[in-house]
């Protein structure tokens, strides 16, 4: 089984707990107005590379990741390639290897019974999955990524039956996700799963224009802000401040 690699990185610091070998995955379906990887979105690049090959170079550099870290498989949207992600796990498990998934939600479809049953043997060999919320609002999360959100929520619940370890992670971008009501909201919504461990409250930043200047394409946020650091953990309190409403209302 091969899959269709973007690009590895073997010492990752930001994709999950401890230092982790990456890797990116090509193909996704969304269309973030702030994605700073549009040269994933694309389903026929990247390189075809098997599930061996990508363990034998994580061996190699193992000893980085004894610090509590692992595999991660983000994108593009790993979840595109279910199959090769549950062989690339397997023989991560056999090794005692921990897995990450880094996901948008957006493959995930409640009626599509073959993909779900798919995602039933998947979940077993997966550690942690961080999901990245872009919004809340299922209108706002239309303009910012041209898709709805429902399967994306719906994954939340998935996860929390599967009892699979999850992390939200949300980018706060200066008049787009920055109000406090769809913050609270988000925050109340994702209050009521037991699996939450974690929240990646993160900036927005201006790093992927250069990108998209040398890949011919537009970018729909010219021009907004990167967001103040400072402020983050305001928006980040409003976040908790919902999830503490809807567990306190649970309890």
């Amino acid at each position: 089984m091969s899959g269709r690699i973007h690009s590895l990185e073997s010492f990752g610091t930001v994709d999950g707990p401890g230092t982790r070998f990456v890797v990116f995955v090509q193909g996704c379906p969304m269309r973030c107005a702030y994605c700073h990887n549009p040269d994933t979105w694309s389903m026929v690049g990247g390189k075809q590379m098997e599930a061996s090959e990508i363990i034998e170079q994580y061996e190699r550099n193992k000893a980085f990741y004894q610090n509590g870290g692992g595999l991660t498989v983000t994108g593009g949207e790993p979840l595109m390639q279910v199959d090769f992600l549950i062989e690339l796990f397997t023989l991560a498990k056999e090794r005692g290897i921990h897995t990450c998934i880094d996901s948008s939600g957006i493959a995930f479809k409640p009626d599509n019974q073959a993909f779900i049953e798919k995602l039933d043997k998947l979940m077993p060999l997966t550690d942690l999955v961080m999901l990245d919320i872009k919004h809340i609002d299922p209108e706002k999360h239309k303009e910012l990524t041209s898709q709805p959100n429902d399967g994306i929520l719906a994954f939340c619940s998935y996860l929390d039956k599967k009892g699979v370890d999850m992390w939200i992670r949300h980018v706060v971008v200066p008049g787009i996700t920055d109000d406090d009501k769809y913050l609270f909201d988000l925050g109340y919504f994702i209050g009521q799963f037991s699996n939450l461990k974690a929240l990646d409250v993160l900036p927005y930043h201006t790093m992927g224009e250069a990108k998209y200047e040398k890949l011919g394409m537009e970018y729909k946020l010219k021009g907004v802000p990167a967001m103040d650091k400072d402020k983050v953990l305001d928006k980040k309190k409003v976040i908790l401040d919902g999830i503490k409403k809807r567990r306190s209302e649970m309890s």
